[in-house]
């Protein structure tokens, strides 16, 4: 694989890593590009194929994985796999780019362990698990067993903060976007 850089943001369900990562995509001088990764699981409301995930049957998911397609992949819930392709990496590499990743803690980590030297890991933490309650509730997107699972999960995600570069706490979003910037400024353009 040709390298750039590659930016990970990872973090429980909830915390603003879509948030900082759509922002830092917006700053041209950064030269960054969003993974799109692949998932098994089914659109949410307006989600476009290609655009916000390469929406794969689970079965289409298990032969890309048989055939080393992905450079990671989790399987999240059951049945419901998450992964980047490596041919998604090689595609933004191809155009000059700088990788930007929102993702999964562990995908992040194996990111981060394949390619040490060009990964910046950067966990965003919530200011507190109530406070991830209520984003989830807020955004109407999934049922309550399903966000009670996401919460139940965040506890584990949340203990592996200290394995990532630098954690972001995000309890002031125009901080958290300040911080954010100069982190993958300095990262690329060093």
């Amino acid at each position: 694989m040709n390298t750039g850089k590659l930016i990970v943001f990872s973090a429980p369900s909830g915390s603003g890593k879509t948030t900082i990562v759509r922002h830092l995509l917006g700053l041209v001088p950064l030269n960054l590009e969003f993974s799109i990764s692949a998932t098994s699981r089914e659109k949410r409301g307006d989600e476009i194929d290609c655009k916000d995930y390469y929406f794969l049957s689970a079965k289409e998911f298990k032969t890309k994985i048989k055939n080393d397609e992905f450079l990671e992949w989790e399987e999240v819930y059951r049945d419901n796999f998450y992964g980047t392709l490596k041919a998604e990496v090689e595609r933004i590499w191809a155009k000059g780019k700088h990788v930007i990743f929102d993702i999964d803690v562990s995908g992040g980590l194996r990111i981060k362990r394949k390619f040490p030297e060009e990964t910046l890991a950067i966990f965003v933490k919530p200011p507190s698990i109530d406070a991830l309650k209520i984003r989830l509730k807020k955004r109407k997107t999934e049922s309550e067993d399903k966000i009670n699972m996401r919460i139940a999960k965040a506890s584990a995600e949340l203990a592996t903060a200290p394995l990532f570069d630098v954690i972001i706490e995000n309890d002031n979003l125009e901080h958290a976007l300040f911080e954010a910037e100069a982190l993958v400024d300095n990262f690329v353009n060093s």
